[in-house]
């Protein structure tokens, strides 16, 4: 068994990916930024709030025999004491996001997935990999990025247009016909998508923040089980240091228009076999 880690934050700004593992389990978290101009209602902040969760969910896999939905509600509600009556929980842009968890015993693999983050498995036999991801947020803003993916990335025009999509969002995120992120409410964590395989039908897994997957699902320059051979020759730090070439070869967003030029990219590499 080994477990390779790799995360890097996008130029010039802190980090707001988590990624941790132990002998028996994996969590991957991807901060939802507050853009420039807009409030959170948090003192605390994406980062702090991505490490919080994080960690108590790792302890929490290692600890307790429950689903991972239960671990997760219980680690969200856990980190919304932590700052309830020092900040507003109630703003519809308090810290929040994205979810992967991984935990493997002796006999089967339990995942856990909650928005926009990917977990891909290697299945045994199978010639394509087992591709998890939680789509809603992004079925969701398709209808409303369009304004901003016609407009040059990084400039004045863009970056209000993007601050503008972020806070229409907010008004779709954990709520019925929206999308589901952690957030404040533990309530979320039972809209994850969740499953449990045998543990000897998987070769390996990779969980993957949007900052790293985007090599396969928006620039659409390798394929899954590319990205699973480039993790297994070469490493995680690898994988990111193609995003970050891609990404630098579009500076515009002509090409792949996106949010953000540059993103945060975190990958885990847990080979069982």
């Amino acid at each position: 068994m080994r477990v390779a880690l790799a995360t890097q934050a996008a130029p010039g700004r802190p980090n707001e990916d988590f990624a941790g593992a132990t002998p028996g389990a994996a969590v991957l978290l991807d901060g939802v930024g507050t853009p420039t101009g807009s409030d959170s209602g948090c003192t605390h902040g994406v980062p702090w709030y991505v490490q919080a969760l994080g960690s108590t969910l790792l302890a929490g896999m290692n600890q307790s025999e429950g689903s991972l939905t239960e671990v997760l509600a219980d680690g969200i509600k856990a980190v919304a004491s932590m700052h309830d009556f020092v900040c507003d929980l109630s703003h519809p842009g308090s810290p929040s996001g994205t979810v992967v968890m991984l935990r493997r015993t002796a006999n089967a693999i339990d995942w856990l997935v909650l928005a926009d983050s990917v977990l891909v498995l290697d299945v045994i036999g199978a010639a394509e990999p087992m591709v998890i991801c939680d789509d809603r947020e992004a079925q969701v803003g398709e209808r409303y990025r369009k304004a901003m993916d016609a407009l040059a990335a990084d400039t004045v025009e863009h970056v209000a247009a993007h601050r503008a999509y972020v806070e229409t969002l907010r008004d779709h995120r954990n709520r019925d016909g929206g999308f589901w992120v952690a957030a404040v409410d533990p309530l979320a964590a039972d809209q994850a998508l969740t499953g449990t395989v045998p543990a000897e039908s998987v070769r390996a897994a990779a969980l993957l923040s949007d900052g790293a997957s985007r090599l396969v699902d928006r620039f659409e320059l390798i394929t899954w089980r590319q990205a699973l051979d480039l993790l297994d020759e070469s490493g995680p730090d690898e994988l990111i240091r193609r995003v970050r070439e891609a990404e630098a070869s579009d500076l515009d967003g002509a090409r792949w228009p996106r949010g953000k030029t540059f993103d945060d990219a975190t990958a885990i590499h847990w080979t069982f076999s």
